[in-house]
């Protein structure tokens, strides 16, 4: 069976929606970093999802971030405050995942919680039109 675009972004999709649970579930554990990661990586998953329905290839994180920027923030297809909490997210899970000392907090997970739902929701409406 010949996998399609459409294929592969609901699979982008369904792995976002899975990742971002279970960044909720390691935020209830406490543990802060471990759920900053799979904030990030709900995000880059539906970013991968929006690029590829719109023809736009990227095979980096920074290339992704690049690209969203490019495409979606400066054309005012997406607003800013998307693009900044992805943006926001990248150095945090870079930080979180290779920094020494560096250790998130709770209040840190809890408000981006929240904000990233919104991310997933807006990038999701932006790969169905």
């Amino acid at each position: 069976m010949k996998t399609t675009q459409n294929d592969y972004i609901k699979y982008r999709f369904d792995r976002a929606w899975k990742t971002f649970e279970d960044a909720k579930s390691l935020a209830i554990l406490k543990s802060w970093n471990s759920s900053m990661n799979r904030l990030y990586y709900a995000c880059f998953y539906a970013v991968l999802a929006l690029l590829t329905k719109n023809n736009i290839n990227s095979h980096t994180h920074s290339g992704a971030k690049t690209q969203l920027s490019l495409h979606f923030v400066k054309t005012g297809k997406l607003d800013k405050k998307f693009g900044m909490l992805f943006g926001d997210l990248f150095d945090l899970r870079q930080k979180g995942d290779y920094g020494d000392f560096f250790d998130l907090k709770e209040l840190d997970i809890i408000t981006l919680i929240p904000k990233v739902e919104d991310f997933l929701m807006k990038i999701e409406t932006l790969t169905k039109e």
